[in-house]
């Protein structure tokens, strides 16, 4: 069976390390002779969260002098580790950078500004998605305006500003060129109820090109629509990795209980690392028959050494207990007279 695994590097030692000051996480960046790669990074990643205004103002006053590859390094450092604690936030770091004149700059800015739900940010975005330079930050300005729909579901932004991104997101699916701009639209546009967009979704999964089935497989997932079921069946044991994970992804979304033997299947076959994390999660939003049985067993074969994947088996065993909380509490509430008919 394939390992989770998720190498952070030499961290051994760092938290015993006194907190560094800003001015100090600054010389090290401004030090080529100073390594990036040897787990010293760790040792500065709380400093660039939650900057103070006068914390920002120095920072950017030193940031044009900073080598690009360190700035590169530290962006993407800073991303792994919002993924792993979500506590972070690099918000007021990154919003700036928004500007920044290199184009990875940007895009690792925008994947930093991801949980970031606040309106003023919607104008930048919808700017970048239409008329960056560079294609990578078009595309993860596509991707990210996607949670801005899904905040509009919940009607957590305007309906103005709703209807500003799903006009702009289906001009890019319906007529740009570039078929990377046109999936990221799909799969953004996935979150949205307006009518237009099964139709994309369907289109998009009835292409041969793998990339757009992935695409189709992602919105149907965000969609939260089950008539996508057996789409996403068909898709879960297809050859191609990005289909699979898409799908993997999209059942733990659906809660799709059909999926469950499936996704069983692939915590003792799947191959690609990612695809077996993604079945895991997945598997604690759906629940049910067998699922604690097998986490614990693929837990049982990890050594004491082995923590970042032990950690990640006992993160999902506790949104299992979730999972499982929430379906018992449905359990007790249910009345069949309230049933439509």
């Amino acid at each position: 069976m394939p390992e989770v695994s998720f190498s952070r590097g030499n961290t051994k030692g760092i938290n015993a390390m006194s907190r560094p000051t800003l001015q100090e996480a600054l010389d090290f960046l401004l030090d080529e002779d100073k390594d990036m790669h040897d787990g010293s990074l760790f040792r500065y990643t709380k400093i660039f969260s939650d900057l103070t205004p006068t914390q920002q103002k120095t920072l950017s006053s030193v940031w044009d002098e900073i080598p690009l590859s360190r700035k590169h390094a530290l962006l993407a450092h800073l991303k792994v580790e919002l993924e792993i604690d979500l506590l972070y936030s690099f918000d007021v770091f990154a919003r700036p950078l928004l500007d920044d004149e290199d184009a990875i700059v940007r895009s690792f800015a925008i994947r930093l500004l991801e949980e970031y739900d606040g309106e003023d940010l919607i104008p930048r975005l919808l700017e970048i998605a239409s008329n960056d330079p560079s294609t990578e930050t078009r595309a993860e300005a596509i991707s990210t305006l996607g949670f801005y729909i899904y905040y509009g579901e919940m009607e957590e932004i305007s309906a103005k500003n709703l209807k500003k991104i799903e006009e702009t997101l289906l001009q890019i699916a319906q007529h740009e060129e570039k078929a990377k701009f046109k999936q990221r639209a799909v799969e953004a546009l996935g979150f949205s109820s307006r009518k237009e967009v099964p139709a994309l979704i369907k289109e998009a999964w009835e292409r041969d090109a793998a990339l757009w089935k992935a695409s189709a497989v992602s919105a149907m997932g965000r969609s939260y629509d089950s008539v996508w079921e057996d789409q996403i069946l068909e898709a879960l044991v297809d050859v191609n990795e990005n289909i699979r994970l898409a799908a993997t992804k999209a059942a733990g979304n659906l809660s799709l209980a059909t999926a469950r033997p499936i996704l069983l299947q692939l915590l003792t076959e799947e191959n690609d690392e990612i695809v077996l994390k993604a079945a895991i999660w997945s598997l604690t939003e759906i629940g049910g028959e067998d699922v604690r049985e097998y986490l614990h067993a693929l837990l049982d074969e990890y050594g004491d050494e082995e923590e970042e994947q032990i950690a990640y088996l006992e993160d999902a065993l506790a949104n299992l207990d979730f999972t499982e909380d929430i379906q018992q509490f449905d359990i007790l509430n249910y009345d069949p007279e309230n049933e439509d008919y």
